[in-house]
């Protein structure tokens, strides 16, 4: 029984130690939202030009993340993990002696970006998709919901630091966390269940005959599966292609709005203090929505749950445009609901879409490249918003590039169609029917 119970146990336990690590590491990268206006009011820069310290750690993020794949794929999570610890760490302590453009982008943008692109999404999901399959969205979306019990806890008490100490204390007391409380705890992470004699989903572990006896029950595409992916494989097919840019543009739209909300609901009549309230509740109403969809993928299927993601930024964007006409808070508070409850329930499936369609020895190397082509996305969508700001005064023609960018992304992951390699559990029963 003890022998039974433990690969079951042990996978929980990676899932815990992920959702700490997401809720501090993620929200480490989300507080440059909340530094974000007390150094523009002290410096004076533009806001293309500040904005671009995020843009610029989230293009060299672009560029580690298929060295984390190779990394991953060679020596497990651990070495990833710490070393995110410790860039994020040094990036926020170093940050408290910002005085040029180029301090900002070398600490809030390099070394953040870098380090949280470890701890983050990223670096989860490259070893996550190992421990579980029939219940992979539903353990993903619990481990990245640390996100939103991390922010409606850490992003007000930093909103709270920086009113009663400034921005600088505020960098320097996040980034001790930082290092204080991930850098041991991530020890307890390995890269998959079969490196410790386990199984996924709290299996027992078949023999090798009994694991070779068969193909997997959720198979749809026997022949694709059989394939061993390596990434040079994968970048020759269309499915790869089509993630990828369904990738760039989630992300474009996800941080554009993310980098920019705080101010701009300032500049709507808001505090501070509410403006940040209301970023903090985005990632709270995430919490069960990302699980709620997490589970619900499991159920229906992948592309679904991107699209309802997708959908909720487009509503979120919309919500942000009526509001500098008709300002309320239940508008106010729907854009919130719709952003986190919807919107953010796409990382539920972030890795697993791939994980359905490349699984297998490679998949680090290749999630890490697709993160890292996403990740584009996600570094030009604060960048081209503020610049666009900068441009037109108006956040209007950026929020409607945002919205198109969510719409085609849905239209990509359909077009990969994991569901046509690999069934989710609940959709096992009617391809055996069929």
């Amino acid at each position: 029984m003890q022998a039974a119970r433990l690969p079951f146990f042990y996978g929980w336990v990676v899932v815990a130690v992920a959702f700490v690590t997401m809720g501090v590491g993620v929200n480490a990268r989300t507080a440059f939202s909340l530094l974000f206006p007390p150094i523009l009011d002290e410096f004076g820069w533009e806001r293309g030009v500040t904005a671009g310290a995020f843009s610029f750690g989230f293009l060299l993020s672009a560029g580690i993340s298929p060295l984390l794949g190779r990394l991953m794929d060679r020596h497990g999570p651990l070495i990833m993990l710490e070393a995110g610890v410790a860039l994020t760490g040094c990036g926020l302590l170093l940050a408290a002696w910002v005085s040029q453009p180029w301090h900002l982008y070398l600490t809030l943008g390099v070394l953040v970006g870098a380090g949280s692109v470890c701890l983050g999404y990223t670096g989860q999901g490259l070893y996550l998709p190992n421990w579980f399959v029939r219940r992979r969205g539903l353990a993903a979306s619990i481990a990245y919901s640390g996100a939103g019990v991390g922010s409606i806890i850490l992003l007000p008490w930093l909103q709270g630091v920086i009113a009663g100490g400034g921005w600088r204390t505020a960098a320097t007391a996040l980034g001790l966390l930082v290092l204080v409380l991930l850098a041991p705890l991530n020890l307890l992470i390995r890269r998959r269940p079969e490196d410790m004699g386990l199984a996924p989903d709290g299996d027992i572990a078949p023999s090798r005959a009994g694991a070779k006896a068969s193909a997997p029950s959720n198979v749809v595409d026997p022949a694709w599966v059989a394939i061993e992916w390596t990434l040079a494989r994968a970048l020759r097919t269309g499915r790869f292609w089509w993630i990828a840019a369904g990738y760039s543009c989630a992300m474009f739209s996800w941080y554009a709005v993310q980098v920019h909300q705080t101010r701009y609901l300032t500049e709507a009549g808001y505090s501070p203090m509410y403006a940040a309230w209301a970023l903090g509740f985005v990632s709270f109403v995430a919490i069960p929505g990302q699980i709620a969809l997490g589970h619900m993928s499991d159920r229906v299927g992948r592309e679904w749950v991107w699209a309802i993601g997708n959908a909720g930024f487009v509503l979120c964007y919309a919500a942000l445009l009526l509001m500098r006409a008709f300002p309320s808070p239940a508008l106010l508070w729907f854009m919130v609901a719709v952003q986190g409850f919807l919107g953010y329930g796409l990382t539920s499936v972030l890795g697993a879409i791939p994980a359905e369609i490349f699984q297998g020895r490679h998949f680090g190397s290749i999630f890490g490249t697709l993160m890292g082509i996403g990740l584009i996305g996600g570094a030009l969508g604060p960048w081209l918003a503020g610049a666009l700001y900068d441009a037109s005064g108006s956040y209007g023609p950026a929020f409607a590039v945002a919205m198109a960018a969510s719409c085609f992304g849905i239209l990509c992951v359909w077009i990969a169609a994991p569901r046509k390699v690999r069934a989710v559990a609940g959709r096992i029963g009617r391809i055996r029917r069929g």
